[in-house]
């Protein structure tokens, strides 16, 4: 099976579980281990930011950082295909009081206005308030697109001139980086908490973080104990992140080059061709095909995908996959979407 469903699928390199099974462990609810200790100094230093907090799940993150800038009752402006609001089974709302308001973009990048149009730091008595504004970068269901850096810009003055938060869903802006050049510091200094995940594109088994002033971090580690989510000798998880920020960033390109492979093979075949990825996620329409018929049958055929809606399939490339599995995995995905 060629596993193109998502980059979480990827398992850890011989050299990955080594640095895990040699890590330095201590108990984290007594934030006594060292490992973990140093990747959250290391990852913060790295952004820019004044600390980090190791979590299980890049869920857990974004909950922690939306609650930290949102009070129950207020809402956080996000995009209607936004991690936060369409794959985190209603956390925010169900675990903080948090309700969402959504613009609505072709690929998760809106125009300033649609944003600016919705902003409500003040509503009154009578209406919600905008409490924070996130961005996703890149945004997954909208094809692993980035977000510009000027965008970026831009949407960090309107929400510190209107006096709103700012958090960014960066599970994958390490893709984004390597694509950009843009450096993570610049990225940090644009929000107020920021969420990186390991277990995406640089193939750690487990483990995202949270990164902000050390105030705002220092809450978010009583809230992550209050969700029970508090870990003791996570190190060996920590010590697997840390390869991975050692070694599986640069090869990021690999999974770009592979993906659009796999975007043109199925353009050779398909009478919908998807659009050129800019990162390691290509988004497939199904034409008239139901997206979970296509999922079926491609994976009768070899080739494991999602569906990201009811004519839409996705393929992320990862590090466990080359190019020539891409370009094979396309021909067959396009070649099932061109049948009568």
């Amino acid at each position: 099976m060629i596993d193109l469903r998502s980059d979480t699928v990827t398992r850890p390199t011989p050299g990955m579980v080594e640095a895990m099974a040699a890590a330095a462990l201590g108990d984290d609810v007594y934030a006594e281990d060292p490992t973990v200790n140093a990747l959250e100094q290391r990852v913060a230093a790295q952004f820019g930011l004044e600390a980090g907090l190791f979590c299980v799940s890049g869920s857990l993150s974004n909950q922690l950082g939306v609650w930290s800038l949102v009070e129950p009752g207020q809402e956080v402006l996000c995009d209607a295909g936004a991690h936060i609001a369409r794959a985190e089974m209603g956390a925010h709302a169900a675990n903080a009081g948090v309700t969402m308001r959504t613009w609505v973009t072709d690929d998760g990048v809106a125009e300033l206005a649609q944003i600016e149009q919705l902003l409500s730091p003040d509503a009154g008595p009578y209406l919600v308030s905008t409490g924070a504004v996130e961005l996703e970068n890149t945004h997954n269901f909208g094809g692993g697109t980035i977000q510009p850096l000027e965008h970026l810009r831009a949407v960090s003055r309107l929400c510190r001139d209107a006096g709103v938060g700012l958090h960014l869903d960066g599970a994958r802006i390490w893709n984004a980086a390597v694509a950009t050049g843009v450096d993570f510091a610049e990225y940090g200094a644009l929000f107020d908490t920021v969420s990186v995940c390991f277990s995406k594109g640089l193939g750690a088994p487990v483990g995202s973080m949270l990164l902000g002033s050390a105030e705002t971090i220092a809450r978010c580690r009583v809230q992550r104990k209050r969700l029970g989510a508090g870990w003791r000798q996570a190190g060996g998880l920590a010590a697997a992140a840390s390869y991975a920020l050692d070694h599986h960033i640069d090869r990021l390109s690999d999974d770009h080059a592979a993906a659009g492979v796999f975007a043109e093979a199925v353009a050779r075949y398909a009478p919908e061709a998807p659009a050129a990825p800019q990162t390691n996620i290509v988004v497939v329409p199904t034409g008239g095909r139901p997206a979970t018929e296509v999922v079926a049958r491609a994976a009768e055929q070899g080739v494991a995908l999602s569906v990201v809606g009811g004519r839409r399939v996705r393929a992320v490339t990862h590090l466990d996959v080359n190019r020539g599995d891409c370009e094979r995995a396309g021909e067959i995905v396009g070649r099932l979407l061109a049948e009568d």
